[in-house]
């Protein structure tokens, strides 16, 4: 059976062990590990949003304000003009006919255009919304 002083010496010594190798820490920069930056654009700008169907069937797109739905054919690009950074939370809606999964991939390839390609995905949720907020930034959902 140990004996109190047992004790006292092996928690004074894991106590100095601890203080004379302290755990390692690392600092660097998230440059190489971040992610990609958020798309944003300025408020009040006007955007072009080109829509690309890099799916095997007809994808249906519409703004919710009103309009009717626009049908997009497999490997169709379709370029929105018009679409101003100054409207409350401007969005577009999306879906596949046949009920497919899409995953939504945006890109901003130049300062005033907004991509936004449709692909199939495997994940049971579906990507069905971007959303260009008012204050320029951009979520999918």
């Amino acid at each position: 059976m140990l004996k109190p002083l047992s004790f006292a010496v092996i928690a004074v010594s894991l106590l100095t062990a601890s203080i004379h190798n302290p755990p390692v820490s690392l600092a660097g920069t998230c440059a190489s590990k971040c992610g990609s930056r958020p798309i944003q654009f300025t408020p009040g700008q006007h955007i072009r949003v080109e829509v690309i169907n890099s799916t095997p069937n007809l994808i249906k797109i519409q703004k919710p304000s009103g309009t009717d739905a626009i049908s997009l054919s497999p490997g169709q690009k379709l370029n929105l003009e018009g679409i101003e950074g100054t409207e409350p939370n401007t969005s577009l809606i999306f879906w596949s006919e046949t009920g497919l999964s899409l995953q939504a991939i945006v890109s901003k390839p130049n300062f005033g255009t907004l991509r936004l390609e449709l692909r199939p995905t495997w994940r049971l949720e579906s990507d069905r919304s971007l959303y260009i907020m008012d204050d320029g930034r951009i979520n999918v959902f």
